[in-house]
């Protein structure tokens, strides 16, 4: 007969002895929150630990990513390969597979990153989409299985939950069942401190069921698991726990939070819980039902396997689900959209430049998921052949996010981690700060998220500096892991969203102007933006001078070398659409493209990151102002009769320099 109780205690021990041990870590959460995950793991959640990666498996995210040890040991437990008792007594350290915070992708079961707080319920939110999804388009014999998330009050006051928990709701995301552990207590103290919010009424508003139980009866939570598996609308279990639970001078408190608990406390807790096991130990007995629980999916597993191999779908599901291989077809028809292109050589507006693109992909690539935070008109996101995603249709391709950012960011991870789908979503560059978290996990986690960033610079006009972005572009290139692209023209454009649907271990975020813009390619028949820059215009002969553009300022930099040429200086044009992918070519071709001469680059936003490559850099210092495009660029001498006159005088100061 299984013992809940004392398999509950395994994971609070394990736990507790993990973060002692490293001295370092949260006993807190995993003391409070053990019977609900057990009760959980032994009776709701489908996983089969011989084969983490199974599609149609549940999905379990610690968005409370604190909790971390009480995973790792949910992991071991239950008999995951590489989730080992030498592991958890390396909690923290070096090379660890068991890091302070869930980490994706070092240890099989860990669904996501987690650890910023909120982050993990909005992820869930997009696996809950993407599961509704794909059950759509492979019917619910492939796809059907849960997401569960378990947050605590911190995930609930960060801003990005209520983004997030307000479109679940929205879209009645009924397999998505969030435990929240409210043990009302923060690192500063109780909960009251700094907030009176009326969780209950809160989800309720948003389209939610909520259930209550105590946090430490498992018959309790038993039956609300039921319960929540058959309703309509999301599910807000209300788990009352106490923080530290057991721990005899530290439950109830801050102090049980985010440090050891300590040998004394750990002794009364150990007569609490009725644990006479010495650290890391559990008995025999306990740990075999813990490793039937990691078992007992495999039958489920192989019933999957069958009607997966049955399926005319099965080729389709491979493909994008199992490799995420992007259609056979996608190379091919897209080279004729590139040839068309200098056929007619389009002054386009890059917005509109990627959504012609886009108008070529959506067609041949289903598993392309769009959307916009509420921009869709102003970023050009949506084509003729989207359909928008409802709580009574999940077969559409384009999701209306609503003015919601940053849980666009973090939804579309879900979508990403859960696989099957590449996502994409659309704001202005400027407010990418709003969703920055989001990205920063994206690039952490190597997903294959596309951020599409319109009205890229002052070019913006008359909204003026609120809507101009300055920092925004350096911020995205100091972050690790993401490429960032800024095209010249809609072949440029064309190459990033080809290069970007390619590259599938790094978010990749276009950088997209509001005017339009010359067509300046001639030939497409190399993909030259995968290279990161190349030499547009000029030669390495007699060059005299380098000017290295990105975007809109590319066709000015044209513009002055052909006013340099009348001065008989030989200026070479070098469009650099991406910094990423150059910094990675091979030092010899790296050379070839920069030259020996002197270097100047030249970007409508900020200088931060360009002195790396250039002599001077032609950029704005401050921040913009409200006026007509044309005139901003005349104020803030980003011009190309600017260009000209730094230009000369790097020249003449290599002439005038001693040998």
């Amino acid at each position: 007969m299984i013992d809940l109780k004392m398999m509950a205690n395994a994971v609070r021990m394990l736990s507790v002895d993990a973060v002692q041990k490293a001295k370092s870590g949260h006993p807190g959460a995993p003391l409070g929150m053990a019977d609900v995950a057990t009760v959980l793991w032994t009776s709701f959640l489908k996983f089969d630990a011989t084969n983490p990666r199974w599609p149609d498996r549940d999905r379990f995210i610690l968005s409370a990513g604190h909790a971390s040890a009480m995973l790792y040991s949910l992991l071991y437990l239950s008999g995951f390969q590489d989730a080992t008792l030498e592991g958890l007594k390396n909690f923290r350290q070096f090379s660890s597979k068991m890091a302070g915070h869930p980490e994706y992708g070092l240890l099989s079961g860990v669904e996501a990153t987690t650890g910023p707080l909120g982050q993990g319920i909005a992820m869930s939110v997009g696996m809950a989409l993407s599961e509704r999804m794909l059950a759509s388009q492979f019917g619910e014999d492939l796809v059907d299985h849960y997401t569960y998330v378990m947050v605590g009050d911190g995930c609930l006051m960060e801003g990005i939950s209520e983004e997030a928990i307000s479109l679940a709701g929205h879209f009645k995301l009924n397999k998505l069942i969030v435990f929240w552990d409210n043990n009302d207590t923060t690192i500063d103290g109780k909960v009251s401190l700094s907030s009176e919010t009326d969780q209950h009424k809160r989800f309720e508003a948003n389209g939610w069921t909520v259930l209550s139980v105590d946090g430490q009866n498992t018959d309790e939570i038993h039956a609300a698991i039921s319960q929540a598996r058959t309703h309509k609308t999301p599910t807000l279990i209300d788990c009352k726990t106490t923080i530290g639970y057991g721990a005899p001078t530290k439950a109830g408190t801050s102090a049980a939070h985010g440090s050891p608990l300590g040998e004394e406390e750990i002794k009364g807790l150990k007569k609490f819980l009725n644990w006479p096991y010495d650290a890391f130990e559990i008995p025999p007995e306990i740990l075999s039902q813990w490793r039937k629980i990691g078992g007992k999916g495999a039958s489920i597993r192989l019933d999957w396997e069958k009607r997966f191999q049955a399926s005319s779908q099965k080729e389709e599901f491979v493909r994008r689900v199992i490799y995420a291989q992007l259609p056979s077809s996608f190379p091919s028809v897209f080279q004729k959209y590139k040839e068309s292109l200098i056929e007619e050589k389009p002054a386009l507006a890059t917005r509109k430049a990627s959504q012609t693109a886009l108008q070529t992909i959506v067609p041949i690539i289903p598993e392309l998921i769009g959307g916009s935070a509420d921009l869709s008109a102003s970023n050009l996101t949506k084509t003729t052949d989207h359909t928008s995603i409802s709580a009574h249709c999940f077969t559409g391709n384009y999701i209306n996010y609503g003015i919601r950012e940053h849980a666009m960011g973090a939804i579309m991870n879900g979508i990403a981690l859960h696989g099957g789908f590449i996502p994409y979503g659309g704001t202005f560059l400027v407010f990418a700060d709003y969703l920055k978290p989001a990205l920063r996990l994206s690039a952490l986690m190597k997903q294959h998220v596309i951020y599409v960033l319109t009205h890229d610079s002052i070019g913006v006009g008359e909204d003026g500096p609120t809507h101009q972005p300055i920092e925004q572009l350096a911020m995205l290139r100091a972050t690790p892991n993401v490429l960032v692209f800024r095209p010249c023209d809609a072949l440029e454009t064309a190459e990033s969203w080809e290069t970007a649907l390619q590259h599938k271990t790094s978010p990749c975020a276009l950088i997209l102007s509001r005017q339009n813009l010359p067509f300046l390619r001639t030939s497409a028949r190399i993909n030259q933006t995968a290279n990161g820059a190349y030499i547009l215009s000029g030669t390495n002969e007699a060059r005299d001078i380098t000017l290295i553009a990105t975007g809109s300022e590319v066709h000015l930099a044209l513009e002055a070398q052909q006013q340099l040429k009348e001065k008989h200086i030989h200026a070479c044009v070098i469009s650099m659409p991406c910094q990423e992918l150059f910094n990675i070519q091979p030092k010899s071709y790296q050379e070839h493209i920069l030259g020996t001469a002197p270097i100047v680059a030249i970007e409508a936003l900020s200088d931060f990151g360009w002195h790396r490559y250039a002599d001077a850099v032609i950029s704005m210092k401050s921040f913009g102002s409200s006026a007509p495009a044309e005139q901003l660029f005349n104020h803030f001498k980003i011009t190309t009769q600017h260009i000209v006159e730094v230009a000369c005088s790097l020249v003449k100061d290599k002439k005038n320099a001693p040998l």
